[in-house]
This record gives structure tokens, C-alpha cells and sequence, in this order.
């Protein structure tokens, strides 16, 4: 153990052994518990970051001074240690105890009562244990995944400088720029009526280190977004490995990952098997195809099967003119009761009924829609490979809603069988050529899909065909990339739009001319004016990433003092009124929203 002598202990409440027994020492910690056995007899336990160890309390002053303190008080203990008569060994120092000589209180707590237990602050509401956050993580499970954290970011550290990248910081006050979430925004004191804004990623400080001759950036980066929280998404900040290569194409970021991540899940992870390189590479179309989703979870191995030719006229009126997706279950042992119950939660998800029916052990078609398919029972069981005891859960509707259904039908599907899920690994993919463009739901009009700064598969020539209407542009792909594990999002990246007259051309097609290109990123464009080296990268999130090895299902777990869903800080008490003459100081007024 490392050495934690100071000048408030000794040894570490988590350090003594049974070779210390005899020895006086001193300890410093939280009280966690008094049991009193008898007239001057009791048993207390200190807590401290590393451990706890058992004092023994065996004359009336000790104890007298001990029933005075509430728990968590802070104190410093000073005793011989012994072996113990009845150890536990569940305990590291569980041979031990400690009989103090003197105790010194350093911190009284000044209440009767806690908030919660700080053992079982996990069964708390999160409102009061994001309010006493700081009480929170003195509970011994919610500070193991914050040492996770720690110890997977020195982790990254080390593996990207040995893969020869230099960790560069980025500013954090800058300059407002669409890139797809809302800006926080900061006003400049000494140029009223202006704005700085936290950066959502250093998305063009890092292209511009390539244009400066950098050739391996990275840094655990702070990003600031506007937007709601999920249940893997934290509202405001969050952190993520940023990195960046020069003279580098996509083939060479994935490199560079896949040696990178695969030892750190398989030394830090829940699971200790993970992915070896290289990762299986994807197409989006065919990710949504065979999946129904762009972030598989490939421990799952049942697939989506297009049905559409098959049911779309067997008369159930849903399937009509529409898309047909079907997930065929082998071996399938659910109830009527339990299949309800999962086509009910596909619907909570995805906003869209599922359905289906099954192959029973004799070979007939029962359940569900299985009365609309009993002419063409032996083309069904053919065409989708049915046995006996086979599932059908089905979709139906515009494609992409359909895919998208089928996507979450097949999770839910993977979750309830175990014989089709391996849980007790992680599984990565890359999920490759996604489209350059898409309709916007709002607008109705074309608008780029992923990052605007990407390089286009087919370069300027695609771009010009599409102008000139050759090409329709929703078919151009781009060298962009996710990478996905267990079914979660890590993180998304790009082989870089290098060439001001490629990026000229790219932004025309969603009615942007060169003067907008200049005018909204008047740095990158300049610099890439000067001669610019071909550049890729991508920026894996830190929370997810330690969300996925710490085997959490909430993002806020993960994170030391975490904003709850509303984007609020409650033990802060952010975001909160400021003084008046704070809002004269930046020329700014606030007003009633209507």
C-alpha cells in the first residue's frame, strides 16, 4: 500500500494487518457506527478513502467520548492495535481491531440525523443524493466508479503518449459556431452586446493544430452542450478523449483505437473479455438492415429480416403498403403474459406497435397474426427459416420506422434470452459510410447528416455531379465513423473536409455559399487557404466509456458532482439568480419570456 502517513495518522484505516499487531498507532477517519454490547463495552468503526478498521471501546471515559460524537464525524484515533477474537473476512483489516488510548475529534458532525445511510445512499432518491453529493461519495461503492475514472484516464494518458501523441490544451472561452447542440454562451464584460461560448467540442481548434504542422493531438477534453439528458448523456459538460492525426486516413484512426481501448476494458471492465482488433467495420445501411439501429449491440445474435415481400399482402392491414421487418427467435420459451408485456415496452421505446406469432413445438402457427398467415404457412416457415418453438416479432411501417422499431424489438428480444445474449463481454464494431446528407425534419431540405467538416466519398466530383443533378446527393456517403460498443455510442469521428474548394462545394449543396463558410468559420477556412495536410480523427466520450466498464446503467454514476436531468445543479444550487449590479457590469437585461 502506498504511504498515507500525515500528520493526522499513522497508517490508513484500510492499511493494518495482522503484522502490526502490538504496534500504537494512530488512525484519522469518518465515524461510521457505534454498537454498544455492554455497561462500558462497545464496538465503533472509522472509515476513511481507503478502508475501515474496528476499534474497540473497553473503558467508560473512551467510550463516554465516542457517545458523544454522531455518526460521520471526523476524528483521530490513537490505540495499539490486536488480533481480533472473531474476525471477518470480508474485511481486508478484518483480523484486526483497535483499542484507543485517546480520540481527538477533528470535524464534528452537527447532525442527529443523516439524509441517508451513507452505506445504502444508493436507495436514496437521486434528487438527495445529487443535493448531498458530497455525502454520497463517501459511501465506499459510489467511490469506487470516481477511482474507476481516475484510473482509466491515466490510462488513456498513458496509451496516447505512447502511441506518440502530444496532449494539447484547447481554449474553453470561444467563439459561437453551428455544430449541432445549443452554445452556452458567455458575455464579454469589455465588448458589450458580444458573446464568447463554451466549446461543444474542440472540433476546430484540432483541425487547426494539423494546419500548424501538430501531427498527433489529444487531450481529455471538457465539451459544454445545451441539451437534454439521457440516460447516457449528461446535461452541460462532459469529457471526452480527443484526438487528432496529420497525413492520416480512417484505416489509421481505427489503428490507433484498437490497440488503445481493447487493454484498458479488458483490465478495467466488469466484463474481462473485450474486442481484439481489428473491430468489425459496418456500413450504416447495412447496420440498419441487419440490426435496425446505427449503434448495434453485437452481443446480441439475432438479426433483423426484411419480410416485406413476404407479409406485406397476407391482409393484416398494418403490413399493408408498407415496410415488414421480422426478428425470428429460436428456442423461444416466453409466455403470452411476457410477450405482451415486451411488445408493450417496443411501443414505449420506439413510438410503434410490434407484433408477431410463433411455430409451436408441432410445427403449426399460433399467437398473434398467426390467422393471417395460415394459406401460406409452409412459404413463411421457408422463407424465414422457422423450427418448432420459433418467435416471430415483427414491424411494420415506413422504412426508416420500421428499422427502427425492429431495432429496439431486437434488443428487448436479446435481453430477455439468454441463450441469444453473451452479456459477460465487450463487443466493439465500427459502423462506417454514413450518409453525407439528409432531409431535415423540420426544414424539409437538405442538410448534412453528421459533421459538416467531413470529407466526402468521391471527393469534389460527387459534389459537382450532385449540383448539376447527376447525383442525388442523399447517396453520397462520407468518410465518417462511429465506434459502438455494447449497443452505446463511444463516440463519432471523420476523415477531415482538408480543402477549402471541396468544403466550398460541400456547404453549397445546403444553400451555404463561400461568404456563410468564411463568415461562420472564417479561422479553419484561412487556415486550410495556406495549405493544409490530409487529417482524421475522433473523440471517444470518458463518461460512457467508464459507464460501460463500471457496468452502470446512468451516466451520473460516473461522474463526480453530476447535474440531475433537468440540467440542475441541486447541491450548488445552479443555475441561480446573480446580483444586479453583476448583469450592469456585462450590459445585460433580463426580460420575461412571453
Amino acid at each position: 500500500m502506498e504511504n498515507t502517513k500525515t500528520a493526522y495518522r499513522t497508517h490508513s484505516c484500510g492499511e493494518l494487518r495482522l503484522t502490526h499487531v502490538g504496534q500504537t498507532v494512530t488512525l484519522a477517519g469518518f465515524l461510521e457506527n457505534i454498537r454498544e454490547v455492554g455497561a462500558n463495552l462497545a464496538f465503533a468503526v472509522l472509515r476513511d478513502f481507503y478502508g475501515a478498521t474496528q476499534l474497540v471501546l473497553e473503558d467508560a471515559e473512551t467510550l463516554a467520548a465516542f457517545k458523544e460524537l454522531n455518526k460521520e464525524s471526523t476524528v483521530a484515533v490513537k490505540g495499539v492495535v490486536r488480533e481480533r477474537d472473531s474476525k471477518n473476512p470480508k474485511l481486508p483489516t478484518g483480523e484486526i481491531e483497535v483499542v484507543p488510548s485517546s480520540v481527538r475529534v477533528l470535524g464534528r458532525c452537527r447532525h442527529n440525523e443523516l439524509p441517508f445511510p451513507i452505506n445504502r445512499s444508493r436507495d436514496a432518491d437521486e434528487s438527495t443524493r445529487l443535493k448531498y453529493r458530497y455525502l454520497d461519495l463517501r459511501n465506499p461503492q459510489v467511490k469506487e466508479n470516481i477511482i474507476l475514472r481516475c484510473n482509466v484516464v491515466a490510462a488513456l494518458r498513458q496509451a496516447m503518449t505512447e502511441q506518440g501523441f502530444l496532449e494539447v490544451t484547447t481554449p474553453i472561452l470561444t467563439a459561437s459556431s453551428p455544430e449541432g447542440a445549443r452554445d452556452y454562451l458567455v458575455p464579454s464584460r469589455k465588448h458589450p452586446g458580444k458573446f464568447y461560448a463554451l466549446p461543444q467540442a474542440p472540433q476546430q481548434f484540432k483541425q487547426l493544430l494539423m494546419a500548424s504542422g501538430f501531427d498527433r493531438y489529444f487531450q481529455i477534453a471538457p465539451c459544454f452542450r445545451d441539451e437534454d439528458a439521457r440516460g447516457d448523456r449528461s446535461p452541460g459538460e462532459f469529457y471526452q478523449l480527443d484526438m487528432e492525426m496529420a497525413f492520416a486516413g480512417q484505416e489509421d484512426v481505427f489503428a490507433v483505437l484498437e490497440q488503445v481501448l481493447p487493454p484498458i476494458f479488458a483490465r478495467y471492465g466488469k466484463y474481462s473479455s473485450a474486442s481484439s482488433a481489428p473491430f468489425r467495420r459496418i456500413p450504416y445501411l447495412e447496420a440498419m438492415e441487419l440490426y435496425g439501429s446505427d449503434k448495434p449491440d453485437l452481443r446480441i445474435d439475432l438479426t433483423v429480416t426484411d419480410a416485406t415481400a413476404l407479409l406485406a399482402d397476407c391482409g393484416f392491414p398494418p403490413f399493408a403498403g408498407n415496410a415488414v421487418k421480422a426478428v425470428v427467435v429460436s428456442d423461444f420459451s416466453g409466455t403470452r403474459k411476457q410477450i405482451d408485456q415486451l411488445c408493450a415496452d417496443v411501443e414505449v421505446q420506439a413510438g410503434e406497435k410490434a407484433y408477431w406469432f410463433r411455430l409451436d413445438e408441432k410445427g403449426e402457427l399460433v399467437g398473434g397474426i398467426s390467422k393471417f398467415l395460415q394459406e401460406n404457412k409452409a412459404r413463411v416457415v421457408e422463407a424465414l427459416g422457422l423450427a418448432p418453438n420459433s418467435f416471430v416479432g415483427l414491424t411494420a411501417g415506413k422504412k426508416p420506422a420500421a428499422q427502427k422499431t425492429a431495432g429496439v424489438l431486437r434488443n428487448k428480444l436479446g435481453n430477455f434470452c439468454p441463450n441469444h445474449m453473451d452479456r459477460e463481454k465487450y463487443e466493439f464494431c465500427w459502423i462506417v459510410d454514413f450518409p453525407m446528407y439528409e432531409i431535415g425534419e423540420e426544414s424539409g431540405q437538405l442538410e448534412f447528416c453528421h459533421n459538416p467538416f467531413s470529407m466526402p466519398n468521391g471527393g469534389l466530383e460527387i459534389l459537382q455531379k450532385a449540383a448539376a443533378g447527376a447525383v442525388d446527393p442523399l447517396s453520397i456517403t462520407a468518410f465518417q465513423y462511429d465506434l459502438v460498443c455494447n449497443g452505446v455510442e463511444l463516440s463519432s469521428g471523420a476523415v477531415r473536409n482538408h480543402d477549402p474548394e471541396i468544403m466550398i462545394e460541400a456547404f453549397q449543396l445546403v444553400r451555404l455559399g463561400e461568404a456563410d463558410v468564411k463568415a461562420k468559420f472564417p479561422a479553419m477556412y484561412s487556415a486550410f487557404t495556406y495549405g493544409a495536410p490530409p487529417h482524421a480523427g475522433i473523440a471517444p466520450g470518458v463518461d460512457r466509456m467508464v459507464m460501460l466498464l463500471s457496468g452502470e446503467d446512468s451516466i451520473r454514476e460516473v461522474i463526480p458532482f453530476p447535474m440531475n436531468k433537468n440540467a440542475q445543479d441541486l447541491m450548488m444550487g445552479a443555475p441561480g439568480p446573480v446580483e444586479p449590479r453583476q448583469l450592469q457590469e456585462l450590459n445585460i437585461a433580463c426580460v420575461e419570456p412571453d
